[in-house]
């Protein structure tokens, strides 16, 4: 059987390995594992299975999906996949196989399909090699009916023009779903019903935002935009109404008393919900006891209340420019919860006790009872770290210093810094910015990080080294999965052109490497894009029950505990923690995984709609500098310009490549430039250039820019 051309059997032998494939639900194999699924031993049959894998993945039957492995090559006349709308109105869709390459729709096939929608497509046959096309034909799952824009009426009806770029159609909306809103507001549209052969979907007006342009109007629309409630129900402030602030002997009886513990909390001047306390005590060995009490809100948020419910559904606060849309009700978030000074508070602790040198000697995991002593805003700990002198400055400067030792651990074992520079701005009453500029982190925000990092990880290390195999305990981890080595590369090569070079053999080489990196750009003028390119080239973090570790920080074990008041999968957290405390033994996994994903998604959301805020806010800022010119370095290219970040405020827009008149200029996308065809002069990723602001469009939070030569 050496000569598979020679070889009579091939053909059988070939529909016997199709018939492996099939029994085996098309899971990939090698050849070894398809000769052995066979019981076939011999070498010369062996090889002969590895040449018809090859020579057929190279026709059609078999598809090579890594190296060495092969599946059945199936010729799907119908896929399942999202819809990604581009701005000419037609479409591309994602297939949910990720072997799968991308489909292509023609506007007038997406058949009311519209951007992220799950739809279900019919492919045509490709032909001359083109791109695979297709069209709808069925929509499984609407991924948004709500949209945010702006109302015009006329006599006899109304349209909705939405905010949503990659909303390609008007809403009509009949007079008698207009809900009182007027022509030129702006207003929440739901969609009811789409005939079959109408060109444009029916609403009516769920909610009016208020007069278009006004902060109040645009930051809702920010919010209802991305699927945020704009309020909470009745039910749900009743619940927490009716939440008693007392607390009850018999309930401090089943708790560990920290009342007499000096105690204190570190946060923002703005904070309004503090969640996270610190105690410190020297014991009798020379040792510290080290407090990290969080609020217990797990005690207040009983499971399927409308509480609850209402909680799960939004998963995460969000942090716009100027407000904070609490995931729990005020009552809660503000009050009950919130760990204020000189009041018995109920919380769920971590306490350790540690060596001068930072090594853990005992810890212990619980419901506790907490009267902070002080609280701190970070500027106020700042100075105390700075001057060495003020309130309990004997505390926080040993906290400092064992802070110091953690972190220097946390870098050793191959954890990656990160620091961007947070863009805040200065805002007059009616929310207009007057200035903007950037928070740097110090050591106080340091401190309280670490000192939560600790709990998070040692939390999640004490559940997850509880059992093995099916005996392992459900819990929610933290996951960061290792960057994907082409990402990493290409970061790596753009690196390369500011002089810094990068060892990305082994995953830890690479986070060391990266790590000298960030410390050597700290303050020069490519940091922030260095950093930014380096971050979108890891994997994002997400809730999951299925792995533990976290590349980005270097633990084998990670979750979060530390901030329930505005985090969802912390309550699980503390809920699953007190179940396993208690002598729990088994929870149902495939639910809290379902309902980690979505955190994770809502997670997303949020931060989508924080930027959102934060490019509006910049917009506005620039309305007021039409004309005015500034020094920019260049953040991104794109086929119809390039993206330019001022230096002095961190604001973005767009040169446009029709707005350069020196010559014809065109992406080169390999090198992240920009290059006139005549001249060949480069723009590339990362330059400093010279611009003046040219327009600013407040609606599409959109800044251009012109390029001065």
């Amino acid at each position: 059987m050496k000569n598979k051309k020679d070889n009579p059997y091939k053909e059988v032998l070939t529909q016997l390995i199709v018939d492996i494939f099939e029994k085996s639900n098309n899971t990939p194999l090698n050849y070894k594992q398809v000769a052995g699924k066979l019981n076939i031993h011999d070498s010369d049959s062996k090889v002969a299975i590895a040449d018809i894998l090859t020579d057929e993945s190279r026709s059609s039957k078999f598809l090579q999906v890594s190296r060495g492995k092969f599946k059945l090559k199936q010729l799907n006349v119908y896929l399942v996949g999202k819809v990604d709308m581009t701005a000419d109105g037609s479409a591309y869709i994602i297939p949910d196989d990720e072997l799968e390459a991308d489909i292509y729709i023609a506007p007038r096939k997406l058949r009311q399909a519209l951007h992220n929608d799950r739809v279900k497509v019919h492919i045509y046959e490709r032909k001359n090699g083109r791109k695979r096309e297709g069209e709808v034909v069925e929509i499984l799952e609407r991924s948004k009916i709500n949209f945010t824009g702006t109302i015009d009426i006329s006599k006899s009806y109304a349209f909705f023009i939405p905010d949503d770029r990659k909303m390609p159609h008007d809403i009509f909306i009949p007079l008698d779903s207009l809900h009182g809103a007027k022509s030129g507001e702006k207003v929440v549209v739901s969609i009811k019903e789409w005939p079959k052969n109408a060109k444009n979907p029916i609403g009516k007006v769920t909610n009016i935002l208020g007069k278009k342009g006004e902060n109040n109007t645009e930051m809702n629309a920010i919010l209802a935009d991305y699927g945020f409630p704009l309020s909470f129900p009745s039910a749900v402030e009743s619940e927490a109404n009716n939440i008693s602030l007392n607390i009850s002997e018999e309930e401090v009886k089943k708790r560990r008393d920290f009342r007499s513990t000096l105690t204190f909390t570190i946060d923002p001047f703005d904070a309004k919900d503090f969640d996270d306390a610190i105690s410190f005590e020297i014991l009798e060995n020379g040792n510290y006891q080290i407090g990290i009490h969080i609020a217990d809100v797990s005690h207040y948020v009983i499971p399927d209340t409308p509480l609850d419910k209402e909680a799960f559904e939004r998963a995460t606060s969000v942090y716009l420019v100027d407000r904070v849309i609490p995931m729990l009700p005020e009552r809660l978030s503000n009050g009950v919860c919130s760990l204020r000074p000189n009041e018995d508070k109920l919380c769920f602790s971590a306490v350790f006790e540690i060596d001068n040198h930072a090594q853990i000697k005992n810890q212990w995991f619980g419901r506790t009872i907490i009267n902070s002593n002080r609280r701190f805003t970070y500027e106020e700990a700042q100075e105390i770290i700075e001057t060495k002198q003020g309130d309990h400055a004997d505390a926080i400067l040993k906290l400092n210093d064992l802070a110091y030792i953690l972190r220097e651990r946390k870098f050793k074992n191959g954890a990656i810094s990160f620091e961007t520079e947070e863009v805040k701005f200065h805002l007059d009453e009616k929310g207009k910015p007057l200035g903007v500029y950037t928070r740097i982190r110090k050591d106080a925000h340091k401190l309280i990080e670490d000192f939560m990092l600790l709990a998070n990880k040692k939390v999640a290390e004490y559940i997850g080294k509880m059992g093995k195999g099916k005996n392992k305990p459900t819990f929610i981890y933290r996951f960061h999965d290792t960057p994907n080595p082409e990402t990493l590369a290409t970061f790596s090569s753009f690196a390369a052109r500011f002089g810094h070079k990068l060892s990305i053999k082994t995953d830890r080489e690479a986070a060391k490497s990266l790590n000298t990196l960030m410390t050597k750009i700290e303050g020069l003028k490519e940091q922030n894009l260095l950093t930014s390119l380096a971050v979108r080239s890891m994997a994002k973090a997400i809730y999951t029950t299925k792995h533990t570790s976290h590349y980005g920080l270097a633990f084998d074990y990670y979750t979060h505990f530390t901030s329930p008041i505005r985090r969802y999968p912390d309550i699980m957290v503390h809920r699953l923690l007190q179940f396993y405390l208690d002598g729990g033994q088994k929870v149902n996994a495939e639910h809290y995984e379902k309902m980690s994903e979505h955190a994770s998604q809502m997670e997303k959301k949020a931060a989508e709609a924080e930027r959102a805020s934060i490019k509006y806010k910049q917009a506005e800022f620039l309305l007021e500098q039409i004309g005015v010119e500034y020094t920019g370095i260049i953040s991104g290219v794109t086929e119809w310009g390039m993206y330019v970040e001022i230096e002095e405020n961190k604001c973005e827009g767009m040169v446009r490549l029709r707005d350069i008149t020196d010559d014809f200029y065109s992406l080169d996308e390999k090198n992240y430039a920009i290059i006139g065809q005549r001249k060949k002069k480069k723009y590339q990723l990362g330059d400093s250039v010279q611009i003046k602001v040219k327009k600013v469009d407040l609606e599409k939070r959109q800044i251009d820019f012109i390029l001065l030569s």
